[in-house]
């Protein structure tokens, strides 16, 4: 946790010492008795001795010793001899606070070199706590007195000294101490950053959303490289492996990564990628600390849903060797998770006529109420009205039970032979299993024509059914065993190599693979036909249900096992990142340059099962597995039968062995290859103070996308290249107040799916193609502005706006294009068994109709605000001093932007003391959507967007052991997706819940 500040006062800081001081100057003559030592307690002495103000970066000056200094000096003489030879250096800013610093502390020297009368208390700034107390117990003969701010604030206050710092606008997130993030989960912690948003599977943050943008738009690194991540999803999120380029930070334990910082604004020294921004995380290194270090955590986690406590579990152990030359860390986290998300869903409402399939014309049930439509129509014939209101396709209750694993594991060597070199070797190694077993009740209403309907009551609205009774109904209970594993490993060499006083390289290699893998085997018991019964009207979200009087619902007898779906996915990622850096740094400006190579690679495969024809299920189904189905919801939810699994496969009804389908598999490849150059100042204007960053970053990038059409590989190859400038401004009106404006050009390349040719569909009689990515993309191109105003108007506080607006000049959409196709597709197309030359189609001489993804010039348009109010309430009187805020509040606009919430907004409340502390943390979002148009006639598809409580605790029973306790979602938030309808309906596609989980665990550290 390099250059992160907690604070030392010494006790000589009286009033009377600094009525005095008042006439003292850097050139006064002072008498110096100091013996050889640590430079951190030889710097204790010199403040004391020059009755100075100090401020060390102590994680800078504890591995330098220091000669003695005895003699009568001036301050800068003295400081002079005293650092000779350590690179060190005294220097003094506007305020008249002395700073040590060395020629790499830009963020310090910005502020030097003026002189002026000095205060009296002595201030060090330490590393780590471990490093504050080993300082306090050298220091202990002095009548040193520290003050030490650690725990959730103490990482408030670190992350607060970073974004002040920064010269780009930015956000940190650091660790509250070693292996200790703010939250469970890295999404959970990011979404408290103002401009953030989360989305959920299973009750556990995924992706962000940043700024209103898709997951895709916000590049992640690791370590200093990208990196990628992917896992597959539940019903709800996706059924299929994430193979784009949104990064699943639930792959990962929170308690591996010590530091997150979110990049708002760009710089050229910054790798291209994310137009939103750029979360980078940092594991712990072993120079992070003073020599050995240990700590380890034990939770167990108690769900009120699925009633089941599992185990989580983390240890860290660090030292350095050979008079701190030599430095080795190891992280391990595991845990278990036991999900249990159950709810009720439609699948989707929509009418008889938006599918092209009416009730029988010969059924004639009973209405209830008035009906809005009284013209309803198919095809330009009239039908009757009841074929416009609004139904549920498939009302089903819905069941997800989900087992995980998680297991992380990181190891870190850094070799520093000696002040001018640097070396770091981070390895990273993440496991995810999860084994699902899925069911769900649906009833069949995909085919109107086959239902009778007989006694219909109309909503009020005259647009949906409220409720209703039809007959020859058929319940497709569906019962899924899903098994998947998502593997991740990082490699990375990385050296700082100081040339000369002036000149600083840097250089990284790294090597990080995804790999995830599933196999879904799902059945359908089919049922015989019968009657059936919804309600919605004592609940829009859950109906009552029932079935016709005679009618066993639970007979195996009744039911018919179908397999429609046995099958495995594969999608491997690979990351090579190859980079150096050079930097010139001078007194007041410096020269950065580099090179980045990437090479990034996506493989998706898919394997076929078999498909055995149906049988009867008797035998072969199961009573519901939980007894209190539905436990926490309003409604009633209604067991079921499933499929009985473990019969199934004792009887080889179905195999689980898998053929690679080489129809479905594609390999997309992109190089690039990108080089910067950036110029860092600042200037003094008048009192105030100017930092500027300039840099223009230019990048190539090569694409190669790969499949296998009707047995011939296919290879399309295409490039383009682009030039990024961007400028930050940063000037400080006050020592409080800090003012920003940022300008870039920035880019986010084409989602895989785009660039992904396989399985595309030639239509020879229609001369049509279809299903085919466009490698040939451009990528999104965005002009963005940033401008922000921060008052640090009180210790560990701050209030502040933020503008941002980004003007995406270049987009995609899908279109209808007429053209010659490729000719890299000419000999698939000739070897295709459909394909006959009488069909005048000729690929290499006519043209076709294409539906594929291509570029959009007229763009769009992202704009909001963020304001953020941080402050620890220091001012009120007794016990309510250890009450502190943090809160933010973010608007956003953009159109019709899926993803995109146009307020969203934090609150954490905490109250800390030494021993004892506890937070109270809400973020809310508004809904948000999902797709445009929506699905089965839907003017759109939106989701609900939640409000999550949090709750945490501690208690120190000593320095090394503490008492945790956390409540997660409180409230037992639900989560809901609904469609519009005609454009202002709120029509439930499903809603779920995952219950409260409550976490119980004690943490020692040495």
């Amino acid at each position: 946790m390099n250059n992160k500040f907690l604070t030392l006062f010494v006790s000589l800081a009286t009033c009377a010492s600094q009525a005095q001081a008042s006439s003292n100057n850097l050139s006064e003559i002072i008498p110096f008795n100091i013996s050889e030592n640590r430079a951190d307690i030889a710097l204790t002495e010199f403040a004391q001795q020059s009755n100075l103000t100090l401020i060390v970066p102590y994680d800078k000056v504890v591995a330098v010793e220091t000669p003695e200094l005895v003699g009568n000096y001036s301050v800068v003489d003295g400081a002079i001899s005293l650092l000779d030879g350590s690179n060190l250096h005294l220097s003094v800013n506007s305020n008249g606070q002395l700073f040590i610093r060395t020629n790499n502390d830009s963020e310090d020297k910005h502020a030097m070199l003026h002189k002026n009368k000095l205060s009296t208390a002595v201030v060090l700034a330490m590393a780590s706590l471990a490093a504050a107390q080993s300082l306090a117990q050298d220091s202990e003969a002095t009548g040193v007195e520290e003050v030490l701010v650690t725990g959730f604030r103490g990482s408030l206050v670190k992350s607060l000294d970073e974004k002040r710092n920064s010269i780009n606008a930015k956000e940190t997130i650091m660790a509250e101490d070693i292996g200790k993030f703010p939250d469970l989960n890295i999404a959970e912690s990011i979404q408290r950053v103002p401009g953030v948003a989360i989305s959920r599977e299973g009750g556990e943050g995924r992706n962000i959303t940043l700024r209103g943008f898709a997951p895709s738009f916000t590049r992640t690194t690791l370590n200093g490289m990208e990196v990628p991540a992917g896992s597959d999803g539940l019903d709800s999120g996706g059924v299929t492996i994430n193979a784009g380029r949104a990064f699943d930070f639930h792959v990962f334990a929170s308690e591996l990564f010590n530091r997150v910082d979110i990049q708002k604004s760009t710089t050229a020294s910054m790798e291209e990628g994310g137009i939103a921004g750029t979360v980078d995380l940092y594991s712990a290194k072993p120079f992070d600390f003073d020599g050995f270090k240990f700590a380890t955590s034990v939770q167990g986690s108690f769900n009120d849903l699925s009633e089941k406590t599992d185990p989580r579990l983390a240890v860290m152990v660090s030292d350095t060797f050979a008079d701190g030359k030599l430095g080795a860390l190891m992280s391990v986290a595991y845990s278990e998770r036991t999900v249990r998300q159950e709810g009720f869903g439609t699948v989707r409402w929509t009418t008889p006529v938006a599918t092209n399939n009416i009730y029988p014309t010969s059924a004639t049930p009973v209405i209830r109420g008035e009906i809005a439509e009284d013209d309803c129509a198919l095809n330009g014939a009239a039908v009757a009205a009841i074929n416009c209101l609004w139904t549920p396709r498939l009302p089903r209750a819905d069941y997800f039970a989900n087992d995980q694993k998680r297991l992380g594991v990181t190891t870190s060597f850094q070799y520093r032979p000696n002040d001018d070199t640097l070396i770091t070797f981070d390895a990273l190694h993440s496991k995810l299993d999860n084994d699902r077993r899925n069911y769900n009740s649906m009833e069949w209403f995909l085919t109107h024509n086959e239902v009778t309907p007989l006694d219909i009551t109309v909503h009020p609205d005259g647009k949906q059914i409220l409720a209703a009774t039809f007959d020859d109904v058929e319940s497709w209970i569906e019962s899924r065993d899903q098994t998947s594993e998502s593997e991740f490993n990082q490699f990375v060499l990385s050296g700082e190599f100081k040339l000369n006083d002036a000149l600083t390289l840097d250089a990284m290699i790294g090597k990080a693979t995804n790999e995830a893998d599933r196999e879904e085997l799902r059945f359908y018991s089919i049922s015989e036909s019968h009657r059936y019964s919804f309600d919605f009207t004592g609940n829009r979200h859950i109906p009552k249900v029932s079935w016709g009087e005679g009618y066993d619902y639970f007979d195996e007898a009744n039911y018919e096992i179908t397999t429609p779906n046995n099958r495995s996915n594969y999608v491997k990622k690979d990351n090579l990142t190859s980079k150096i850096d050079l930097t010139l740094e001078q007194d007041r400006f410096s020269i950065k340059t580099g090179l980045a190579y990437n090479d990034r690679q996506v493989e998706s495969r898919e394997g076929n099962g078999n498909y055995p024809a149906a049988f009867s299920a008797v035998g072969y189904l199961n009573d519901f597995p939980v007894s209190n189905f539905g436990k926490g919801l309003d409604g009633d939810l209604v067991k079921f039968p499933i499929v009985d699994f473990a019969a199934i496969y004792r009887d080889n009804r179905v195999s689980k062995e898998y053929t690679d389908n080489p129809a479905a598999a594609w390999i997309v490849d992109e190089e690039t290859l990108a080089a910067y150059v950036a110029l860092d100042a600042d200037f003094d204007i008048g009192n105030m103070l100017l930092k500027t960053n300039f840099g223009v970053r230019a990048v190539k990038t090569d694409v190669t996308s790969e499949a296998w059409i009707n047995g011939n590989a296919v290879k399309v190859e295409r490039d383009y290249t682009n030039f990024l400038p961007s400028m930050n401004f940063s000037l400080n009106l006050t020592e409080d107040l800090v003012t920003r404006l940022s300008y870039g050009k920035t880019m986010t390349r084409p989602d895989m799916g785009s660039l992904n040719i396989a399985a595309p569909t030639f239509g020879y009689t229609t001369r049509t193609v279809a299903n085919l990515g466009n490698p040939g993309l451009n990528p999104f191109e965005s002009n963005d502005i940033d401008l922000g105003v921060e008052w640090y108007f009180a210790d560990e506080s701050l209030l502040a706006v933020n503008y941002f607006y980004k003007d995406v000049t270049t987009s995609l959409k899908t279109d209808i294009v007429e053209k010659l196709i490729d000719p890299e597709y000419h000999a698939a197309i000739l070897a295709d068994p459909q394909y006959d030359a009488i069909y005048n189609a000729d690929p290499r001489t006519v043209p076709y109709t294409h539906y594929i993804p291509v570029n959009d010039n007229e763009g769009f348009e992202v704009k909001g605000y963020e304001l953020i109010y941080q402050q620890t309430l220091s001012f009120l009187p007794g016990f309510l001093s250890n009450l502190g805020i943090v809160s933010n509040f973010t608007h956003v606009t953009a159109g019709d932007m899926t993803g995109l919430s146009e307020n969203s907004y934090n609150v954490t409340v905490f109250y800390e003391k030494d021993n004892f502390g506890m937070r109270l943390a809400a973020n809310y979002r508004d809904d948000y959507l999902l797709s445009l148009p929506g699905g089965n006639g839907h003017v759109a598809e939106m989701k609900y967007g939640p409000t999550h409580v949090d709750f945490s605790s501690f208690y120190n029973f000593s320095d090394n052991l503490t008492l945790t306790m956390e409540l997660i979602n409180l409230t037992d938030e639900k989560e809901r997706i609904y469609g519009t309808g005609d454009g202002g309906m709120d029509l439930t596609r499903e809603l779920n819940h995952t219950g409260r989980q409550l976490l119980l665990g004690v943490r020692y550290s040495l």
